[in-house]
């Protein structure tokens, strides 16, 4: 088991009024005891990001989760701005740049899609894990480890499929895994993405 860890979520939609699937889960990460939860688009929504804050934020903790929408197969563009302002060279990367070295980058993700949409013969051609390769890379740039994500596939229809609620609570579970040090990443790893059905198998008790 390993030690209690210091988790940072970070949460951007831009069209939060609206959301659903999102909006049931960033609920129950406020509720959670022991993290920190930052909504992005609240805190700048002119995009006026705080680069000494935020570093400051980066260097508080240990697991840093952004929680948002597949956007284009992407994040929605603020998680962009943030990531172009502060994950500075000779901060995040480059000459002196080991400053988030042995941290954990991590995303929770909804995609419109379903699954099996995010294959080979489905309509996007490739897995969805293929589309985050950039932010992969990132990660190993700034040498963090990137976790694999935990995923929502058809959210448009999760609420209406009965499938929403379950995602929302092993959320909740996930995230109060981590904290504890009770999550474990190599087997989530071995996942590719994770999805509510597979919480269990991946927290200690």
């Amino acid at each position: 088991m390993s030690s209690v860890q210091r988790l940072l979520v970070y949460y951007a939609h831009p069209g939060h009024k609206f959301s659903h699937a999102n909006a049931a889960m960033w609920a129950v990460a406020q509720d959670i005891d022991g993290l920190s939860a930052v909504d992005l688009y609240a805190e700048y929504p002119r995009h006026n990001i705080d680069i000494d804050a935020e570093q400051a934020r980066l260097l508080e903790h240990d697991i840093i989760l952004f929680q948002c929408p597949l956007f284009w197969y992407s994040t929605p563009s603020l998680i962009k701005e943030w990531q172009d302002l502060v994950l500075e060279h000779g901060f995040a990367y480059g000459s002196g740049g080991d400053k988030l070295s042995g941290k954990t980058m991590m995303f929770a993700l909804t995609a419109a899609g379903p699954e099996d949409a995010y294959t080979p013969s489905g309509y996007q051609h490739y897995p969805l894990r293929t589309f985050l390769t950039p932010l992969e890379r990132t990660a190993g740039l700034c040498k963090m480890r990137f976790a694999a994500p935990y995923v929502l596939y058809g959210s448009l229809r999760a609420a209406a499929d009965g499938q929403l609620q379950e995602h929302a609570d092993e959320y909740g579970r996930l995230l109060r895994a981590m904290r504890d040090g009770k999550y474990n990443f190599d087997h989530a790893d071995g996942l590719g993405v994770v999805q509510h059905a597979d919480v269990a198998n991946v927290v200690e008790d």
